[in-house]
């Protein structure tokens, strides 16, 4: 992961996805409603679901729109089943692109991302063309502006919780675990009175790719298409910050 900061891309896409606050939402709500289908309600005995209400609430997602998501998966009230899984691609300049998608129609939801790939000089893969290219890690984002403990004490949190890794720049520790420490590491650091920017399990690409100043035109496009659709909850790639 070095050299790689997943910071700067979010930097780069926090003001388009200031704009789109009802996708997000919406999206948000899916991954509460699958996580309280499969585990139960009550957050403390559902990982999975704690981990969607802590994301929902990182984006600053209104309590009765969490409660509504939870009450609609145990009570079934609108019928709608999901289901989740990825598509696998290339992006302009054989850029490597994960596209995890929740949706109640597969067929809808895969014409529209190969269509997305095809429109922005990409295209859509077979399962496993590009996910060896990526590590699934924890990964908790702390603002340097909303602490006043140094790297030296931060680091001994760390370590004694278990973090894998951390890279720290002029405004923001970057925090890497093994998935399986991820809630253990939050806590820990929870618990030393930190707040996080960003705190998910997710994936981490093994190397960058650079890109053209043309081909990350049409790169940042296609990206763009694949988050307004409305079945994709993420989308990770391997494109140069």
């Amino acid at each position: 992961m070095a050299g790689h900061s997943k910071w700067k891309n979010i930097q780069k896409r926090k003001n388009a996805q200031d704009q789109k606050r009802g996708k997000i939402f919406m999206k948000l709500a899916k991954d509460i409603y699958v996580a309280a289908k499969e585990g139960g309600a009550d957050p403390e005995m559902n990982p999975g679901l704690r981990l969607a209400v802590d994301k929902a609430k990182a984006n600053n997602m209104p309590n009765d729109n969490i409660d509504r998501a939870i009450k609609k998966a145990t009570g079934n009230l609108d019928g709608v089943t999901y289901e989740d899984g990825f598509y696998e691609g290339y992006g302009p300049a054989g850029t490597a692109v994960m596209v995890e998608i929740l949706t109640d129609n597969k067929n809808r939801t895969a014409s529209d991302v190969r269509h997305a790939f095809s429109k922005y000089g990409g295209n859509l893969g077979e399962n496993g063309c590009v996910s060896f290219m990526f590590h699934r890690k924890g990964y908790l984002l702390i603002d340097r502006e909303t602490t006043d403990a140094d790297e030296d004490t931060l680091m001994l949190t760390l370590i004694e919780a278990g973090a894998e890794e951390m890279e720290t720049s002029e405004e923001v520790f970057e925090i890497y675990t093994e998935p399986e420490n991820f809630k253990s590491v939050k806590q820990a650091l929870e618990a030393q009175g930190y707040e996080f920017e960003e705190a998910e399990v997710t994936f981490i690409p093994t190397t960058d790719s650079d890109l053209s100043d043309e081909d990350q035109q049409q790169f940042d496009k296609l990206i763009d298409a694949l988050e307004d659709l409305e079945d994709v909850q993420d989308v990770y790639h391997n494109a140069a910050s």
